[in-house]
């Protein structure tokens, strides 16, 4: 019985999948934290040429 355990805590077999999901996670988290900054420059900008570009219009 003991082997059994050894043999289990010395497999690595699933690391490397755990290991990509935890990137993953770490990309999503970042991902979302830059939409979240990134939308009040995104509708400043967008806002800004909407009215450059119906002064130019009118």
């Amino acid at each position: 019985m003991s082997r059994h355990w050894m043999n289990f805590w010395k497999s690595e077999d699933g690391a490397t999948a755990v290991e990509y999901g935890l990137i993953a996670a770490i990309i999503a988290t970042v991902l979302v934290g830059a939409t979240g900054s990134l939308k009040s420059a995104l509708t400043v900008m967008y806002s800004t040429i909407l009215t450059q570009f119906f002064g130019a219009t009118s």
